[in-house]
């Protein structure tokens, strides 16, 4: 189902339903631990526009991240929390010399995984408004507005996240200063785990 099309059956109410019946039907769908934390079941991809579900759980161990988790997208955002609470935490971030404390670091990512590539940006960072959201709550997010997005210590969560790119706007990170250029690849789940995964979101939906 496109990006359209989903977004307007949320706004109709029908995101968990809608939900259920998409993990019903994966196919050979292979789900892909997350550098920000999560499991992320990417269900449709059209040119810019992307529809996927996110899981934040426990029972899954995480990606190793190499900067932080406040980035910015370079698509904008709606996202619709199907269990748990979720909180968006928006992140000032200005220019500094020396006293700058994380560097900003663009992250292109391909098939093969992401490569991290430091700017000449160096900066200090403070938070701006911390929204929560819960169970049936959407929210969106403008592209280029760092953030990160937070679950509470051991909690658990999914959220439908759809995604619009923006021509001109690019992926970042913060990092530490002195972190070089790198290439991250992201970790496909296996089959069995894959299916493990939609199991646990459709138990928390039924």
């Amino acid at each position: 189902m496109s990006h359209r099309a989903v977004h307007e059956e949320i706004l109709r109410g029908g995101g968990r339903r809608w939900a259920l019946e998409a993990l019903a039907d994966l196919g050979d769908l292979r789900a892909v631990r997350h550098p920000l934390g999560f499991i992320c079941l990417p269900l449709e991809r059209d040119g810019g526009e992307g529809v996927c579900l996110h899981l934040w759980s426990k029972a899954f161990t995480h990606a190793d991240a190499t900067t932080s988790q406040i980035h910015c997208h370079s698509w904008d955002l709606v996202s619709h929390v199907l269990y748990g609470q979720v909180r968006n935490v928006h992140v000032v971030v200005e220019d500094a010399g020396a006293d700058a404390t994380h560097r900003v670091f663009e992250v292109v990512s391909d098939t093969g995984g992401d490569r991290i590539e430091p700017t000449g940006r160096t900066v200090r960072h403070r938070t701006d408004l911390e929204e929560v959201f819960g169970e049936g709550d959407t929210y969106t997010l403008p592209a280029d507005r760092f953030h990160s997005s937070v679950v509470p210590e051991d909690g658990e969560a999914a959220t439908i996240a759809l995604g619009r790119g923006r021509p001109g706007s690019h992926d970042l990170s913060l990092g530490p200063l002195g972190t070089p250029a790198h290439h991250i690849t992201r970790e496909h789940l296996d089959a069995a785990e894959t299916a493990r995964a939609a199991r646990l979101i459709a138990e928390h939906l039924i």
